[in-house]
């Protein structure tokens, strides 16, 4: 094993138990562990079970490191990027790799001497595949390290090493007579010979998979490809061969030799169906065929493997929200917004593959005979035949022993286990644990709902992994018995297939077949068809052939299914040890999920919780269906305590406690209920709640409640609860009691405690020891006794102040679920997408804008962070100095871009024209501006606008005097006109900013008739010195550099990004240009995607940490906001539309400004300032708002507010109060 500094062989769980606690995640700990793997070793590779971990998981180890440690490779890595990624490995220019299965074959790299394995490899035979990568050269030793996930993945690592140390490979399965090929090569082999009959069958059955084909099979084949079946219903059936069935011949016919080389090969054409939002509405968009359906806008895209275990009403989580499935089309998922509710997690075809047969039994009989073994022999064991190292051992076995603990009995390959328990939102869940794998649960899973529809009318939602199957029972009013989970051996293949035929995944496996087969042939060599309407063409030629049972690719499909995809003799197998009783059935119910049931569990929804960039109400969502304990283990305390909802607990604790007026007695009957409910209370106490002293007295005078000391007041009571205060605090009771309340209770205080707990949210002993003047220590041991018996649950719930230390809390359990169910309809509405109001309001918090006035003064690292936001947006040069970056940066001077500009970090590009005196610009930071300026349109024309080019080409930078002389001099007007020409196409710039300053009406050409003045070559427009933006552009970026740049900067300007957020600022291509890099960046954990704003369509993409914010401000108290009504912060007239009663009234144009009122649109100020247009209540506040950003001009005369003369509005006091006086034209304000 080597020295200190020598990894480990087997699962590294140990580095799990020697972290500190609390921890929101494991990650945190395996990050630095493998920073350093990396570092002590040439080349390392680092296995994972996911693309999109593999992205993450880079760029996680990379922030760790500082530094390019290690590259994401994968299959959706261009191939020669992924060829280069490779080269760089063996040269030992990147010291590692985190890779999928996409190296796990083929690659001979001598140089790499570590493998890490991060969870357990899915099969045997893929784990000593990965680790052997490791080592690869003669006499060297593969070497490697697995990182289990979670205790339930500790399990699994130790039966895979098992294997691989004692080389128990799984066995490779050969399809069997797979028609679909048979149709392809019988094509290929008649396009250049003709075939005999029965010499084709002869050496058909020759080859190995075709060893056991039937005459019948084989000429059912023939018949489809000579035509039996009608061309005119689907043309693809047309004959492909000739079959001259009197002479027993065959032979291909004209074309079928390009048709077999065009479409050859079996490697199936998969791909995405688009996820759109559904409306509802009664027009579909424009060539969007969705069967009646209408989609809006695209949200993203599911792999088929994903689309066929989703069901129309299931619940599916893609990006950062939840969506409700309407419909499933044959190129679209239709969904509606589903905010917070638990969903299945989206994944890509390849990302995880089903645990063979043969492992689900290894990994069982290493369960059975671990439980049969000593503790020490156990561990023993794990450490000799599992590379177990550390504490991981003895971690399998305490949860191997918690498991036992929770359900009586541990799944193996003996035993299966039927839990049934009700989920923290109360909805029942039944799990059929076992060990046996996807391929064998699948089938269960689909027969289950088959048989529970036709027999029970019961619609389940059923997910399975390889740990077993779950299915969950939304507001059923009691669970499933075992026999309902059970299936006859008979009947499983039938009911299988029944539901196979309506499902995405029998479609799309026909697809497949079909296009093996010939029938979906592509149209031109190299060249692929849209999936979409290969789907299209798949299902009509379904539809015709399901018309004739005895068409082969019908039975190749159900071949497929039944046996490839599932595994339905093992399944068989089971059923049928279940009945002799060779396999028992423990059935148990239980109140949370046990361990094993937790791990399934966590594949569903842990991935979700574990990527910390997910919006906080997402997370918290999801979460909050898990049980406690399992939270507990993928949180950690800390976070768990931001699991319940502050304001739904003191809801909770006010209705518990009886003081919501609704809840209060309305007679004395009612009031003596209430003594009984809560116990002992003071007679102010009893007030608050509505009793009143009357009712107090009945009471009393009827024996019925009673008046003790306790605590050191008086305090009132029921009768009831006499014995019970005398026992427990040694109470004087008054006379004349009924004598059977006064006998003693078996455990006063428990039973006082039960009731506190019945009556309270999550609450720490302390709070009824302070009630009851009772030492906290013998309530502690009193609570501690309720929990172990199950009564009350202990442990972290409420957020705890700053400074104060964490104490245990407890907890009645129905309180609890009552809260938690709360919690999440409050998340539920809090992930619901917010109104663009919002976002209105939200984008000028974005950019910093000042609100208060209360920011520091201007810096240069300020104006650095407002230059970086607002990089490659075009903006009216009037309106940059004057109104956009003051905005941002307090206190701003001309001075400080100059600075930045001649320190060379800052430039500047002409975006075109606006008249004389006005152009748009755009702001670059120079380190990134080669890869985010734009492609230059037409060029500027003109020989003047060439020569200058030219001169600029040849000399580099010049001044205007230069400038001038190469342009051979003359009118000093026209070769500056020429030269700005060149500025506003975007072909040449200058190293200061004072040239765009001096535009304006100063800088227009002298009056007509006026004697032209001596050349002084030192106008204001011709300042500084001229350079191409050519120049700029250098090193020239690849296409992906400037996407990724461009989409990065689009997300910090925006926070929040969407298509009209693209659209308005005109960036090449659009948003469909960016949208693949989008989702990179989502992969790669840098992006989220989600439904975050209503109505902007469902592709939104956010800056981890924007949504929150966002959401924020949609219970924030108002806030008044003025902008110009350019400034990118500003969203109406871009981002959003502007208000449906002012549209036409108001633009985009310099010298406008609003007013934002929590984001709503409350005043407009037209360019000018004469005309004034509101919308809603107006306030002094938003006038003084206005008049801040907006009187940067000597004065302002305003003349009519919403098309009336000023001073006969309703606004004209109030114009006053803001500083406005009259004027002969209106009203007038000046600048200070």
């Amino acid at each position: 094993r080597g020295g200190p500094a020598e990894p480990p062989t087997g699962p590294a769980a140990a580095w799990a138990g020697e972290l500190p606690a609390p921890r929101r995640s494991i990650w945190p700990a395996i990050y630095p562990r493998l920073v350093e793997l990396v570092q002590q070793h040439r080349s390392t590779i680092i296995f994972v079970n996911s693309r999109r971990l593999a992205e993450r998981l880079a760029a996680r180890l990379n922030e760790q490191a500082g530094s390019e440690l290690v590259l994401a490779h994968h299959s959706s890595v261009a191939r020669e990027q992924r060829l280069l990624i490779e080269d760089r490995l063996k040269a030992g220019n990147l010291r590692g790799l985190v890779a999928t299965s996409s190296l796990e074959l083929g690659i001979d790299m001598g140089a790499v001497d570590l493998v890490v394995q991060v969870e357990a490899p899915p099969s045997v035979a893929a784990g000593i595949q990965r680790i052997g990568r490791a080592g690869h050269s003669v006499g060297a030793i593969s070497r490697g390290t697995v990182f289990p996930k979670f205790r339930g993945d500790l399990l699994e690592s130790a039966a895979v090493v098992e294997g691989m140390l004692s080389g128990r490979i799984e066995q490779t399965v050969i399809p069997l007579n797979p028609l679909d090929v048979l149709a392809q090569q019988v094509v290929a082999m008649l396009a250049v010979d003709e075939w005999a009959l029965d010499e084709l069958f002869d050496l058909v059955r020759r080859a190995y998979p075709f060893r056991s084909l039937g005459r019948r099979s084989f000429e059912a084949v023939l018949d489809m490809l000579a035509g039996r079946y009608p061309s005119d219903e689907f043309a693809e059936l047309r004959p492909r061969i000739v079959w001259d069935r009197i002479e027993g011949r065959l032979r291909g016919r004209a074309g079928a030799q390009r048709l077999a080389v065009t479409n050859a090969g079996t490697i199936p054409d998969r791909g995405l169906y688009t996820v759109s939002l559904f409306d509802g509405g009664d027009t579909a968009p424009a060539g969007a065929a969705l069967g009646g359906r209408q989609a809006s806008r695209k949200i993203g895209e599911l792999d088929e493997e994903m689309v066929f275990e989703t069901r129309v009403g299931e619940t599916i989580v893609l990006g950062a929200s939840s969506w409700k499935v309407v419909d499933i089309t044959a190129s679209h998922v239709l969904v509606a917004p589903a905010p917070g509710e638990p969903g299945k997690i989206s994944f890509w075809h390849g990302d995880s593959l089903s645990r063979p047969v043969e492992l689900g039994r290894q990994l069982g009989s290493l369960i059975r005979e671990l439980r049969s073994s000593s503790a020490a022999g156990a561990e023993e064991r794990l450490c000799r035949s599992s590379g177990f190292v550390g504490g991981a051992a003895r971690n399998l076995l305490a949860y191997l022993d918690d498991q036992a603990a929770a359900t009586g009995e541990v799944p193996d390959d003996r035993t299966v286990v039927v839990e049934r328990f009700r989920d923290e939102i109360g909805d029942w869940r039944v799990c059929v644990l076992t060990p046996f794998g996807g391929k064998v649960h699948a089938p269960w899973a689909l027969a289950l709902q088959a048989k529970l529809s036709e027999q029970q009318g019961i619609q389940v939602q059923t997910m399975y992994t390889d740990d077993g199957l779950a299915l969950r029972l939304p507001d059923a009013d009691r669970p499933l018995d075992v026999e309902d989970v059970m299936l006859e051996p008979e009947e499983l293949q039938e009911l299988v297939a029944a539901e196979l035929p309506g499902t995405a995944m029998f479609a799309s496996r026909f697809r497949e077949n079909a296009a093996r087969a010939l029938l979906l042939p592509r149209r031109r060599p190299g060249q692929r068809s849209p999936l979409w309407q290969q789907r299209q063409r798949s299902a009509d030629l379904l539809k015709v052939a399901s018309r004739y049972p005895d068409f082969p690719l019908l039975a190749e499909t159900y071949r497929e299914c039944l046996a490839d995809l599932f595994d339905l003799d093992a399944l068989r197998e089971l059923l049928c040890g279940i009945r002799s009783h060779a396999v028992r059935v423990v059935s148990v119910d239980t109140e949370r999920a046990s361990p094993f049931a937790s791990s399934l569990l966590f594949d569903y929804i842990g991935q979700f919780i574990y990527e910390g960039d997910a919006p906080l109400a997402e997370r918290r969502a999801q979460a909050l269906t898990l049980d406690r304990e399992l939270l507990a283990e993928l949180l950690g305390s800390e976070e768990l305590r931001e699991m319940l909802d502050p304001a739904a607990a003191e809801r909770l604790e006010l209705e518990l406690q009886g003081l919501l007026p609704e809840r209060w007695p309305r007679d004395v009957d009612e009031a003596h209920d209430l003594l009984v409910r809560l116990g002992d209370m003071t007679e102010a106490e009893l007030g608050f709640r509505g009793v009143s002293v009357e009712w107090l007295t009945e009471l009393r005078e009827a024996r019925r409640a009673l008046l003790i000391r306790l605590g050191g007041e008086e305090r009132w009571l029921p009768a009831e609860d006499a014995g019970s205060y005398r026992d427990a605090f040694g109470s004087a009771l008054p006379g004349g009691l009924p004598e059977v309340y006064l006998e003693p209770p078996p455990d006063a205080v428990g039973r006082l405690l039960r009731r506190w707990a019945r009556t309270h949210v999550p609450f720490s002993a302390a709070a009824p020891a302070a009630r009851w003047g009772l030492p906290v220590a013998r309530l502690e041991e009193a609570l501690a006794a309720l929990v172990a018996r199950g009564e009350l649950i202990s442990g972290a719930f409420r957020p705890i102040s700053a400074g104060a230390a964490p104490s245990l809390e407890f907890c009645h359990p129905e309180v609890l679920r009552t809260l938690r169910r709360r919690s999440l309809a409050a998340l539920r509405r809090e992930a619901e997408a917010v109104t663009p109001k919002v976002l209105a309001g939200f984008l000028p918090v974005w950019h910093g804008i000042d609100r208060a006035g209360g920011r520091p003064s201007a810096s240069l690292e300020r104006l650095l962070e407002a230059v970086d936001t607002l990089q490659g947006v075009a903006l009216p040069v009037s309106v940059i100095e004057r109104d956009v970056l003051p905005a941002r940066v307090p206190g701003y001077r001309p001075a400080l871009l100059d600075e930045l500009i001649a320190m060379g970090e800052v430039a500047w590009v002409g975006r075109g024209a606006l008249g004389v005196g006005d152009g748009r610009v755009s702001l670059y930071l120079r380190s990134e501006v080669n890869r985010l300026l734009p492609e230059v349109g037409e060029p500027a024309a003109g020989e003047m606008a060439e020569s200058l080019r030219v001169h600029l080409q040849t000399r580099g930078a010049s001044f205007f005097r230069e400038l001038y002389n190469a342009a051979g001099g003359g009118s000093e007007e026209r070769v500056l006109d020429a030269l700005w020409d060149l500025v506003w196409a975007g072909e040449v710039t200058n190293d200061t900013f004072s040239p765009l300053r001096l535009l304006g009406p100063a800088a227009k050409r002298r009056p007509q008739g006026r004697r032209p003045p001596p050349v002084r070559l030192n106008q204001p427009r011709a300042s500084g010195r001229w350079s191409l933006v050519q120049e700029l552009r250098e090193p020239a970026p690849t296409a992906t550099e400037q996407l990724l740049s461009q989409a990065q900067v689009l997300l910090r300007r925006h926070g929040v990004l969407t298509r009209e957020s693209v659209l308005a600022e005109g960036w090449s291509g659009g948003f469909a240009a960016l949208y693949p890099v989008l989702r990179a960046l989502e992969e790669a954990g840098k992006a989220r995607r989600g439904y975050f704003v209503a109505g902007l369509g469902g592709s939104q993409f956010a800056l981890p940490g924007a949504v929150d914010r966002l959401r924020a401000g949609r219970d924030a108290p108002g806030q008044v906001v003025a902008l110009a009504a350019t400034d990118p912060a500003q969203p109406y007239g871009a981002v959003l539309p502007w208000p449906a009663d002012a549209e036409g009234r108001m633009g985009r144009l310099p010298g406008a400004f609003v007013v934002l009122e929590s984001g709503e649109l409350v005043l407009f100020l037209e360019r000018g300032g004469r005309s004034l247009l509101t919308r809603g209540r107006i306030t002094v506040d938003m006038l003084s708002a206005l008049l801040r950003v907006a009187l940067n001009v000597t004065k302002i005369e305003l003349q009519r507010v919403d098309g009336e003369p000023v001073r006969q509005s309703k606004l004209a006091p109030l114009l006053g109060e803001a500083g406005f006086g009259p004027s002969p034209r209106g009203m007038i304000v000046w600048k200070h």
